[in-house]
């Protein structure tokens, strides 16, 4: 079992972007699927269908069905469930900030805005493109992907452990599966969490209308068990740091589990933290957050802690990495204004 974002499972529906494009001035109003049989090479109606049918057709950022009629203007988008291409790992001279390194695995701190490997419209810069570079012959998980154990979001920091054997994928892989592994997470989330720690337990699994987002089940009609424990770490006013420790590793998992008890991460574009979610009305207060958004242009989540035992030796390792500069400069900008705002009360 391979692990995903935020140590999230890799989804068997995970979906790869093979075509977009927008309508020209003078289009004419033209079903949905008849326009995509125009524009893709060797496209086949009922593919294009089914398609529509599932929800991997969107327009202007919302799934449509097939009959959905086209305009001048609109943007259309095409998800499959592989990728556009088959030759899409390759080698790429990319530097890696690794941390560990031995004859059966790596440790890295990836970076914010580096993809973790090829598809959803990013085919080169992944990390994957990286270390096909720097190591040869990569063991491939069941996903076919080479070295990946887990992973996390384009826009979330922090680290991963690569396997560079067969026996060290199969190891590492049970490990994250059996639940053995430790991943601890820092996030910045909006409002004042009110316990000092607790647990958020809720199925996650795929949104029923907006295909490139999770969502909870609280009943456990759907998706998959999740279970992830918080601690507050620092109380800043609107906002508060918090350590997030993962039991399951689903898709987003920390992302949707705050969201859904109302704590959504800083900044967090796709889940709506990138809008003033707590606070008051003042216009100086929404310059500060707008302020804050441009020292962190991404989601307030690193990974920043990761155990494991080694696959050979079977000693216990811990890695540990700083909070990067980004998102420590918005926590000390919250500090600050927290600060001075308990100063005037």
């Amino acid at each position: 079992m391979i692990e995903e974002e935020e140590g999230a499972e890799l989804e068997k529906d995970e979906l790869f972007e093979h075509y977009s494009v927008t309508a020209s001035k003078g289009q004419e109003p033209l079903r949905v699927d008849k326009f995509l049989m125009n524009f893709i090479e060797n496209a086949v109606r009922n593919k294009i269908q089914n398609a529509a049918r599932e929800g991997h057709i969107w327009v202007n950022d919302v799934a449509v069905k097939q009959n959905y009629k086209v305009k001048a203007g609109d943007h259309v988008r095409v998800l499959f469930e592989h990728p556009p291409h088959e030759n899409l790992l390759v080698p790429e001279d990319i530097p890696i900030n690794v941390v560990y390194e031995d004859q059966d695995l790596m440790v890295v701190n990836k970076p914010a805005g580096m993809v973790v490997h090829p598809g959803h419209g990013n085919y080169s810069g992944t990390l994957i493109n990286a270390l096909l570079h720097h190591i040869k012959d990569l063991p491939v998980n069941r996903n076919e992907r080479p070295g990946l154990v887990h992973r996390i979001d384009k826009d979330t920091s922090g680290l991963l452990v690569i396997a560079k054997t067969d026996i060290a994928m199969t190891h590492l892989s049970k490990q994250f599966f059996d639940k053995t592994s430790e991943r601890e997470y820092v996030a910045l989330v909006w409002g004042n969490v009110e316990d000092e720690s607790g647990t958020i337990e809720g199925h996650v699994g795929r949104h029923p209308t907006n295909r490139l987002q999770m969502t909870v089940f609280p009943e456990g009609d759907q998706g998959k068990e999740a279970v992830t424990h918080y601690k507050v770490l620092e109380r800043l006013g609107y906002v508060t740091l918090i350590s997030c420790q993962l039991e399951t590793g689903r898709t987003h998992q920390i992302r949707v589990h705050l969201k859904h008890i109302g704590h959504t991460l800083f900044n967090d574009a796709r889940y709506g933290g990138e809008r003033v979610l707590k606070g008051t009305t003042f216009t100086k207060y929404k310059q500060f957050v707008e302020n804050a958004f441009k020292l962190l242009p991404r989601q307030a989540l690193h990974a920043k802690t990761l155990g494991f035992m080694h696959p050979t030796s079977g000693e216990f390792m811990r890695f540990d990495s700083e909070i990067p500069e980004d998102m420590n400069a918005c926590i000390e900008k919250w500090r600050q204004y927290s600060k001075s705002s308990i100063s005037e009360e």
